[in-house]
């Protein structure tokens, strides 16, 4: 394993906290929310301060859509919105509900997720009631098949989900226990293989990515740590003492990384700083096709 202890200076600090960091291809741009103070910021590649869009109601998942639209999760309702064209709004974001996630138990909300490489989305929930008992679940949504409920084991707090290159292999984890776990992945029939240990991961969850290569980087505690193919820890980048909630790929040509922390510390490392490796993938976006008939407007619910 190497180690390589990189200097990033502090680009900004946002908020209160962060999660679900995305690179939105289409408009050249990283996004993020603040689940605590209901923001959804944008920081174009080579900005130095982002800019928050206030949401009407709080959200903790994100995903980008192939129109240019948005998927949030808030809470117990998956939705969909339109940004509005710049980076401001007046008003604040609303999203359609397209589905409400496990209604009769109100213990869980949606805690994470990431479109697959067929364009589904892909999340999991979590108990947010203080017994934390694993009660969550993990399910996949498209306009083409709607909810479906995947067949893997329930968790406390489901989170860090990926999926490899070619899409057939999913990886996510429980945050109270930490594991990474690796499973087979056929999108199109929503179907899993048994669950397997990949790799030991940091309690208290954290974020996965897929890189180029089809290597798996995951952030545990101050580290984003880069995994082999048997799951052991091949490279590890350490920014200072921060505890990274956020890691995504990004740039024009992929070849940025932006780390965002617990707090909203917002860091971009060169990869290549040190002799790290890497070469980024980019998510697709969730495949909206199906919902053009049924256009959406900036502020307004449906």
């Amino acid at each position: 394993m190497s180690l390589v202890s990189t200097y990033a200076p502090l680009l900004m600090r946002c908020g209160q906290s962060a999660a679900a960091l995305r690179w939105d291809v289409r408009n050249g741009a990283w996004r993020w929310l603040d689940p605590v103070s209901g923001l959804l910021y944008t920081l174009v590649e080579d900005g130095d301060s982002a800019q928050p869009l206030r949401l009407q109601e709080h959200a903790g998942v994100l995903a980008m859509c192939s129109s240019g639209r948005v998927l949030l999760g808030q809470g117990k309702r998956l939705g969909m919105a339109e940004l509005p064209a710049g980076v401001a709004s007046v008003r604040p974001l609303q999203a359609q509900v397209l589905a409400t996630i496990d209604p009769a138990e109100p213990r869980t909300v949606m805690s994470d997720g990431a479109t697959d490489r067929h364009g589904y989305f892909v999340f999991g929930s979590a108990n947010i009631a203080a017994d934390k008992r694993p009660i969550g679940s993990f399910y996949q949504y498209s306009q083409r098949y709607g909810l479906r409920r995947l067949a893997l084991p329930t968790v406390a707090t489901a989170c860090g989900i990926a999926f490899s290159r070619d899409g057939t292999q999913m990886y996510f984890s429980d945050a109270t226990q930490g594991a990474i776990l690796r499973c087979s992945y056929d999108a199109e029939r929503a179907r899993v293989g048994e669950a397997r240990l990949f790799a030991q991961g940091g309690i208290g969850g954290g974020a996965l990515l897929v890189d180029g290569c089809d290597q798996v980087w995951s952030t545990q505690g101050p580290a984003l740590c880069q995994h082999d193919a048997g799951g052991a820890v091949r490279q590890m980048i350490v920014i200072g003492d921060q505890v990274l909630a956020g890691a995504a790929a990004g740039g024009m040509q992929l070849d940025q990384l932006l780390l965002i922390g617990a707090d909203g510390c917002v860091f971009r490392v060169s990869p290549r700083v040190g002799g790290v490796d890497f070469a980024g993938l980019a998510d697709m976006p969730f495949e909206d096709a199906y919902s053009e008939a049924l256009p959406l407007r900036a502020g307004a619910a449906r």
